[in-house]
């Protein structure tokens, strides 16, 4: 019988930090040999025009997932600016009753503006640190008391992914 599986879903607005907190969760777990994966769910439907209507996130979630439960890994990191608005349909896309630990992480304006400009530029950077501003406030009031809050301004990448490690109780 297989071991049921876990899933920490880290969201969060642009520029917060959330990749750079998954794939040191990955290093860390790595180092440890705790077997893992970890999906970027803001690739699962980058495309244009935008295929959100039809579910295609959670469809390729399901896909990716159940490939590798097939190989025997059971714990999943989880990546996407709203999963913590989502964490039942993300849930039910693994399709095997999950134990979740929602994670939000949070930035200052200036601190998330600062990031983005390492990425975008001009206009772009513009679009980005408006819709990371909007959508920074949606999560705050739309997530649930049971999602855990992790501040990141001032803080290493390594004491982000420890704290999310103490919080799901994996090591």
């Amino acid at each position: 019988m297989q071991q049921r599986s876990e899933a920490i879903l880290i969201g969060g607005r642009s520029g917060v930090g959330k990749s750079t907190a998954a794939f040191r969760l990955h290093g860390i777990l790595s180092d440890r040999d705790v077997p893992h994966a970890v999906i970027e769910g803001d690739a699962l439907d980058l495309a244009h025009p935008a295929p959100w209507e039809h579910g295609l996130a959670e469809r390729n979630l399901a896909a990716l997932w159940g490939n590798y439960r097939a190989l025997g890994y059971h714990r999943l990191i989880y990546t996407n600016t709203v999963s913590v608005l989502q964490a039942d349909v993300l849930a039910a896309a693994m399709g095997d009753d999950p134990r979740v630990t929602a994670v939000l992480l949070r930035a200052s304006d200036d601190t998330a503006a600062g990031r983005l400009a390492g990425r975008e530029e001009g206009e772009e950077l513009e679009r980005h640190v408006g819709r990371s501003r909007t959508a920074a406030r949606r999560l705050d009031e739309q997530a649930g008391a049971s999602v855990h809050r992790i501040d990141t301004d001032g803080r290493t990448p390594t004491e982000i992914a420890v704290a999310i490690l103490r919080i799901s109780g994996w090591v």
